[in-house]
This record gives structure tokens, sequence and C-alpha cells, in this order.
């Protein structure tokens, strides 16, 4: 891709493509046949989460889920009106924040409940750990389960309970042992809240059967594989070659010399490195077994040679057709997200996440 030449895409940008975006969250919908609870925190997985949230408005979504009491009031300020979900553990002494902003909190121990419950009766949801031990009560801890009955008998701004499964992507058996778990505790709870939920993007992906009254898509949303459909790319990273040049046959590329061209290469510069998102991921002892780092270039795959710096990396061009100003897309084009993830040992929410404030996000809406 070449794109035109402006400010915003003299080094890196990432295009965003929020038609997309909202025909992966229509795909989780319809296969979960529940209202969607879509996750935008880490600011929308790195792309935006005003953007996004108000790109999924026309679904109707039950409401947005978030980390942080910060990205709950940027919503708000915004304009979001919906029901906002702190997914992350209620601390007692910030509870006035979360009313200020209008929040709901997750709520994960004894304590917190009453802390809650004593100052407001303003909506929340309790999380319950069936097996993820990260946060919430855990669900055969029955002298924890006892205490906070008492109180949730009484609380009128209990609407919801949920659960996380750690491994729906990968383990079909283990969601189901998580499930058993939840019902069990949600049996013996005082009564069942209006909002049950549990499901994250693939376990939504698998049906209807673990739904509930909400699901939380995350990473589907913004294009990363979660089994099942395949999502459509939403993200396309890019960069423009800053500089070409030939390297005679043993010479080094960047820091290190741990790349030495095996014959005379053309090595193109493009700009944009691990300050922007564009992890270092070296290839170096026991990580050399993973695939190489490949990126799209004039309609081909190039490798990625030596190791990135903070604000450049150097790829390989074996039929010397480069220039400057030509522009790579690292994932979003015939080099997907997942793929660009597996080869820098990682994963797609860090690569999304990892976008710095300096890459700029350019929003575009397909068909």
């Amino acid at each position: 891709m070449n794109a035109s030449f402006s400010p915003e895409t003299a080094r890196a940008w990432v295009d965003i493509d929020l038609g997309a975006l909202v025909d992966n969250a229509r795909t989780v919908s319809k296969i979960a046949g529940s209202r969607l609870l879509p996750m935008v925190k880490a600011n929308g997985y790195g792309l935006g989460a005003v953007e996004v949230a108000q790109a999924l408005e026309p679904l109707d979504p039950w409401g947005f889920g978030v980390a942080t009491i910060e990205e709950g009031a940027a919503l708000r300020a915004a304009g979001t009106d919906r029901p906002i979900l702190v997914a992350t553990p209620l601390l007692p002494d910030a509870i006035e924040q979360y009313l200020a902003h209008d929040l709901r909190p997750a709520v994960g121990d004894p304590v917190a409940l009453r802390a809650w419950c004593g100052r407001t009766s303003r909506p929340f949801h309790l999380e319950i750990d069936t097996g993820m031990s990260r946060a919430g009560i855990c669900w055969n801890d029955r002298e924890a389960l006892a205490s906070i009955n008492a109180t949730l008998a009484r609380a009128v701004g209990w609407e919801g309970v949920f659960t996380h499964f750690h491994s729906a992507e990968l383990d079909a058996n283990s969601v189901e042992l998580q499930w058993d778990r939840f019902q069990d505790v949600l049996g013996a709870l005082p009564r069942r809240p209006a909002l049950v939920h549990a499901a994250n993007s693939a376990a939504a992906l698998r049906g209807q059967r673990h739904a509930g009254d909400l699901v939380r898509p995350g990473i589907f949303l913004y294009g990363g594989s979660a089994g099942g459909a395949d999502p459509r790319p939403v993200a396309a990273l890019r960069a423009r070659v800053l500089a070409v040049r030939t390297v005679a046959g043993g010479e080094g590329v960047s820091y290190g010399a741990t790349w030495r061209a095996g014959e005379a290469s053309m090595i193109a510069t493009l700009g944009i490195g691990y300050a922007d998102g564009f992890l270092r991921a070296s290839r170096e002892g026991s990580a050399a077994t993973r695939p190489q780092r490949m990126v799209e270039l004039s309609g081909r795959t190039v490798p990625v040679v030596g190791r990135v710096t903070m604000d450049m990396c150097m790829v390989a061009v074996l039929d010397r057709s480069v220039s400057v100003g030509d522009v790579a897309t690292l994932y979003g084009g015939i080099v997907t997200l997942d793929s660009q993830a597996e080869a820098s040992g990682t994963i797609s929410y860090e690569l999304l996440t990892a976008l710095s404030p300096r890459v700029v996000r350019r929003y575009w809406r397909s068909e």
C-alpha cells in the first residue's frame, strides 16, 4: 500500500476499520444469542475506547467493560451514558470515585461488598472465581460465600454476577468444569440477579450454552482469533520506508550486528520501533525456533532483519524493488495480526495494547 503522504503518515500509523469491528460484534451476538457487554479496556485494546464505543452504539450493547476508574471516566466524558462495568476488584477507598462517574464495580470479597452496600444502593456485580485464581470469591470458599449471603439478601443494588473462563479457546473441558462450579455457586446465593455472565470471545463463539444474559467479547472484536469463526481484520499497522541501502555480504545490520547478510542485500529502514509498539522480540537463543517475522511491502512479504530499535526497524528486500516513501504493513494485511504475534513470541492482545500514543490512529468504515 502506498498511502498519500501527510504529516500523520510520515512515520507510523494504524488504520482502524470500524465497519469490520461492528461486523465482528454482530458475529458474536448472532452465535451467542445474547446481549453484548463489549470490553473496551486498555483504550479499546489500543484502538481507541471512545471511537470503539461510539461505533458499537447501533448494536444496542447493554454497556461497556473497562479495567479502571479512569477508563470509565473517559467514556463518561465522551458522552457514553450506558452502564460501565469496571471489571477489576473494587477497593473500598475508591467508592466515591465510582459514584462520581456512575460506574458499576466488580465486587470480589466480603469486605468490599459490605463497604459498597453500606455506602450506596447503586448497582454492582459480584465476581466468582471458578478457577482463574485471579480475583473474586472462590467458588469453594464456603466461609466467604456464607458471609456474603446475608448482605446480598438485602442488597437492592445487586445487579449481576459473573465469572471468567481461563482457557475457553484451548480446553472445552475446562469451560464445562468452570461453568458447573459457577452454577453450584448460583444455586447457593440468595437469589439470581438480573444479569449472569461468563463468556469471553472464545466462549461466546462456542454457542449459547455459556452465554448467560450477557457476553463479554474482547479480542475477537478487534480482529484477533479466539477460536470458532474468523474475525475480519480491524487494525492495519503501517510504517513508511525512511531509507534504503545495499549492504555487502557479511555486513551486519542493527545493534550487535546479530544478523549478517549472506550476500549483497537491499535493506529498507521502516519508521517504526519498539517505542511504537512493534516489539523488539529478539530471535536469538531459544527464541530462534519461532517463525521469522515478516511484513508486507509492495504486495509481498519481506523479513525483518537485525534487532528492532526504539524508533526504526529494518527489512531485507531480496528483489531490490523498494523506494523511500513506500509503505509497509506490519499486520492487518497479508501478514495477519495473529501470525505477527506468533512470530513475536506473544499474543495478539499484547501487539494491539502495545501501540504507543505516537502511532496515529486513523479511522474509516468499510461496508
